[in-house]
């Protein structure tokens, strides 16, 4: 019998947060739908609540691309299509 000993250095990678809008007023809202059931309700509900109070505009709804669900990265062409169109985006949600 081999015993692995848990020990040893742990790396964590670098990440840097996207810098905060401090004024959404005439921003562009993007929404990420995630595949999650009910995500795209509870987001697309979410981000027009936020651009009515603020004065920002929800001008993209859309899914990670296709082929992919709630467990799988985004294609890069949603990507890139959001980080032209929209200066904030609204995506995620917890079971």
């Amino acid at each position: 019998m081999q015993i692995y000993a848990p020990d040893g250095k742990i790396g964590r990678g670098t990440y840097l947060l996207a810098p905060s809008v401090p004024v959404l007023a005439g921003k562009r809202i993007g929404v990420l739908d995630n595949g999650k059931p009910h995500a795209h309700v509870l987001m697309v509900h979410l981000a027009e609540e936020v651009a009515k109070r603020s004065g920002a505009v929800v001008t993209m709804v859309t899914g990670k691309g296709s082929g992919h669900n709630a467990a799988t990265a985004c294609s890069e062409e949603v990507l890139d299509n959001l980080a032209r169109e929209v200066d904030l985006v609204v995506t995620g949600s917890a079971d």
